[in-house]
């Protein structure tokens, strides 16, 4: 198929030449030959000039920016740079798409969660993105076209990389950071190039080792009293006919109370397992702050059992807005470890504040304290700052996860002051949203 802008060119040239010579076979029959010649080479001039003329505006406009209107030809080689021109507006705007897509493409890769980087068949970096340079803490200004092994200097990552055997992903922790966990996986692509993807795994591998402490702290937490309870039985039932009632009730009472222990565990695991799994919370309620209060005022004096001097101190009422039983359940929970941690003849303060900034409960004692080293640990499920001393007062080490989970859910705050053998003060903060003073 013939190219239409050079068949134009040919019939452009083609045509006045024709003429030409059917004007000098004209001229020749009815003039003689020499003025057929003479108008043969006029008219070749006449043709040269304006061929030369055209391909000067031709080659005066392929010098112009690409999109510059095509100039105006005479003739037949005025179709021609249409034609051209035509040609290469759909150029521009194929191009202008492929710009436009490669131009999407890049800003996915720049906007993934994970790290990109390309690598060239000598392994120099071509491209990478913004989270890869997080995770290998590079810098595309001055790290592009430099060698990725230069610079990545772990011997694990150098040995996958150059093993060519990408089958599974390397986890590796970072040099610069401990704290960072990549999970690294090399992809062969067109012909012997190749990407590097990187994922931050830091939160997965803590949520792991969190997962495999909490099984083991339940096995060990649930079997102690059940080895207790079991060796009390079976010492009865040993000896049933050797002990007297009196020893047979304490017997039964000591593995009543470690029964209750475990109770309680299984209910505290049940409760901070919906907390922290995101469950829905419930209808916020309007709870009248100085009544939930006086509440766990009464139950708290109820535990001491006339042990410690509790006292109550209200700064004003309002409504609180959130979950009653869950924000019972916490003020309960820092008032009963106060009583707990609090030696006999102690004092122990209740209260509650309201005012524009907000509400206030808080637990005071001056009991045993806590070191500054345990303070940001505490809210861990089954810390505990002394784990003997904890048995004994029957403490699950879950009370204070509970405490976090529900502050946090109220959009509250936890703060603890303390000082070890001055005593502690627990406060759970709640901003103006949740406090009503009318």
């Amino acid at each position: 198929m013939i190219n239409r802008p050079l068949s134009y060119v040919t019939v452009g040239v083609a045509v006045p030449v024709a003429a030409l010579l059917l004007l000098a076979v004209l001229g020749g029959i009815y003039r003689g030959s020499d003025a057929a010649l003479g108008l043969l080479v006029l008219g070749l001039i006449g043709v040269a000039i304006m061929l030369a003329r055209n391909l000067r505006l031709l080659v005066a406009w392929a010098r112009q920016p690409i999109g510059t209107p095509a100039p105006q030809g005479e003739g037949l080689w005025g179709g021609v740079f249409d034609e051209i021109g035509e040609r290469l507006q759909r150029e521009c705007e194929v191009k202008e798409r492929l710009s436009a897509e490669l131009g999407r493409f890049q800003q996915a890769a720049l906007a993934m969660p994970d790290g990109v980087i390309y690598l060239a068949e000598d392994d120099l970096i071509e491209w990478m993105n913004p989270m890869a340079e997080q995770h290998f803490d590079l810098d595309r200004r001055k790290d592009v076209r430099r060698p990725l092994p230069n610079l990545i200097r772990q011997p694990e990552f150098l040995a996958y990389l150059a093993a060519h055997n990408y089958a599974e992903p390397l986890t590796m922790r970072s040099l610069r950071r401990r704290d960072r966990t990549l999970q690294v996986q090399v992809i062969a692509f067109a012909g012997n190039r190749r990407m590097v993807l990187s994922r931050d795994v830091s939160q997965l591998e803590r949520l792991e080792t969190m997962r495999r402490d909490f099984v083991a702290n339940v096995s060990h937490e649930l079997r102690t009293p059940l080895t207790v309870v079991g060796g009390f039985l079976e010492t009865l039932i040993d000896g049933m006919n050797d002990f007297s009632r009196e020893e047979a009730v304490h017997y039964l009472t000591l593995a009543s109370e470690q029964s209750n222990r475990m109770q309680r565990l299984i209910e505290e695991l049940l409760t901070l397992s919906a907390l922290e799994t995101g469950a829905p919370a419930q209808v916020d309620e309007r709870v009248d702050a100085a009544a939930l209060v006086e509440e766990v005022f009464r139950e708290t004096d109820l535990l001491s059992a006339g042990r410690h001097q509790v006292s109550l101190v209200l700064e004003g009422g309002g409504v609180l807005l959130g979950s009653r039983k869950e924000l019972h359940s916490a003020f309960s929970n820092l008032a009963s470890n106060a009583v707990r941690y609090t030696p006999a003849g102690g004092h122990v303060e209740i209260g509650w504040r309201s005012g524009e900034e907000g509400g206030e409960y808080w637990v005071k004692d001056d009991g045993i304290g806590i070191d500054a080293v345990h303070i940001p640990r505490l809210t861990e499920r089954f810390y505990r700052v002394d784990r003997g001393r904890s048995r004994e007062t029957g403490g699950t080490g879950l009370g204070l996860a509970i405490v976090k989970h529900i502050v946090t859910r109220h959009q509250g705050e936890l703060v603890v002051d303390s000082e070890l053998g001055s005593g502690s003060r627990f406060a759970m903060r709640f901003p103006p949203a949740r406090v009503r003073l009318d």
